[in-house]
């Protein structure tokens, strides 16, 4: 049987992984084996954390629709605000909500809160003086 020579190709697929190990630290970039358990291990984190910063971003903007909510004095809390919203038929995610209210302009709450549709007659807004 002849012999192949096939040493490019084992290198290729090494250089390839090294560049993606090159930014960690001592042997972790360095030798074959642990740097290639390394970037399984980063690829795994990655993976996973992908779904974590969607929860966590989420929870942040309910935080401060939240905070947002209680301190101008419209509703007692989120949840009460969210179902009115839903009542309403007002249909913006907390993202936006987020940047709305909290970030760039906190007098819209009071806006946003106040909007009745013309063919909803009995729905009504929850106030902190009622």
């Amino acid at each position: 049987m002849t012999r192949v020579r096939r040493g490019y190709t084992a290198r290729r697929r090494r250089t390839k992984m090294r560049f993606f190990v090159s930014a960690l630290i001592g042997t972790h970039s360095r030798l074959t084996r642990t740097a290639t358990q390394q970037k399984k291990r980063a690829l795994v984190s990655s993976h996973r954390d992908r779904g974590r910063q969607k929860r966590d971003f989420r929870r942040l903007w309910i935080t401060r629709i939240n905070a947002a909510a209680r301190e101008n004095g419209v509703f007692y809390s989120y949840s009460r605000f969210i179902h009115n919203l839903y009542k309403n038929q007002l249909l913006l995610n907390r993202k936006i909500l987020a940047q709305i209210i909290a970030i760039s302009n906190k007098n819209c709450l009071y806006m946003i809160s106040t909007i009745r549709l013309s063919n909803k007659r009995d729905s009504k807004v929850i106030y902190r003086n009622d």
